[in-house]
């Protein structure tokens, strides 16, 4: 167990022992311990481990998932959102779901070299293909080693589909390249917005981009032409319900087309670690904030079910829906889909030999 540190959303590092691995303690690098022995919190710093695999194009068939292939350039999210639903993968790795996830990452730079002789196979078809469904694709690495960026040109050249979600105004620095793509009715782009109170953000999502910057990104966007649209999710019982209308009042204002929700998941380790962050944050309404994901939830601590994962049951979600569709109308935001065109795509030129 550790104590909560500056900016980093998880209380805790244990590693899963769902995969059957050992429980294991951070390493005792000197230098955290020099700054503990100087009376300074030791300072947990981000590492970067260079990750080499043989594709890049990830498939799913989740029945309640609105595509079928994805991209995910980095492992793990320095964003530090204690909900993320991705944290478990890194117990793939033998690394804590809990400050590992946010601070030890993965990253693919071989990824456009992939991604751009995977797209020249023989027979490929091209279909909407997502960023930023399991870890953020414009997480702050994303300045250093721009692996996004470089997937969107090839996606630009080949005409191909994409849908990106974020909650990074880092997103608008490829406006040159979604912009064009955008015109051909090829890009769709979701910032999530889940608060727009400073005091929840900085504990629920403390590295990522403040809600201000993610507002002025979807208008900017919006006013590039580029289809955007606003996630409010997830909702978080008695921590953000309360902020449902202002989020679509605010999105609505900065140009957003549509937004949907999701009510917070919490699969595997992520449950543990956000009952944690509760009673570090907020232990005045933790009871009350997990017996209310139970009535979501249909008694349970997290829904795994396929179609009901993504919504809920009870009187409380139905009171959220509610809520949340009455706003949407009376600020104008309709039911718009994120509808791309697949007929313009052409295989990337060149010899495929000089990639590597």
């Amino acid at each position: 167990m550790f104590s909560s540190r500056p900016a980093r959303g998880a209380t805790e590092n244990a590693v899963s022992d769902r995969f059957g691995l050992a429980q294991t303690e951070a390493d005792g690098d000197w230098l955290d311990d020099r700054e503990a022995i100087d009376g300074a919190a030791p300072r947990l710093r981000t590492t970067v481990t260079i990750e080499r695999p043989k594709s890049i194009i990830a498939r799913n068939r989740s029945p309640d998932v609105p595509f079928d292939r994805s991209i995910n350039a980095y492992r793990g999210c320095e964003h530090g959102c204690i909900y993320c639903f991705a944290r478990p993968t890194h117990a793939y790795h033998d690394l804590s779901p809990g400050l590992d996830f946010e601070s030890r990452l993965f990253a693919k730079p071989d990824a456009p070299a992939l991604l751009r002789r995977e797209l020249s196979k023989p027979g490929y078809r091209a279909a909407p293909l997502a960023m930023g469904t399991n870890t953020d694709p414009y997480q702050p690495i994303e300045a250093r080693y721009r692996i996004t960026r470089q997937c969107i040109e090839i996606l630009a050249e080949t005409r191909h589909p994409l849908t990106i979600t974020t909650k990074s105004d880092r997103v608008t620095r490829d406006i040159d390249l979604l912009a064009t793509m955008a015109r051909d009715d090829l890009v769709a782009v979701c910032l999530s917005v889940t608060s727009l109170d400073p005091k929840v953000h900085r504990t629920l999502e403390p590295r990522a981009p403040a809600p201000k910057k993610r507002l002025a990104a979807i208008k900017a966007l919006s006013e590039a032409g580029i289809p955007t649209f606003v996630s409010i999710s997830p909702i978080v019982p008695a921590i953000t319900d309360h902020e449902i209308e202002h989020l679509i009042e605010a999105a609505a204002e900065a140009g957003a087309r549509s937004a949907f929700f999701i009510p917070v998941r919490l699969p595997h380790e992520v449950r543990p670690l956000f009952e944690a962050w509760l009673a570090e944050h907020y232990p005045d309404r933790a009871a009350k904030v997990m017996n209310t994901i139970r009535s979501i939830r249909g008694g349970r601590d997290n829904d795994p079910n396929f179609h009901s994962r993504m919504r809920g049951q009870g009187a409380w979600y139905e009171l959220i829906r509610k809520r949340f569709r009455i706003a949407c109308k009376r600020h104008g935001l309709g039911n718009a889909r994120m509808t791309l065109r697949r007929d313009l795509f052409r295989p990337p030129s060149g010899p495929q030999g000089e990639l590597f």
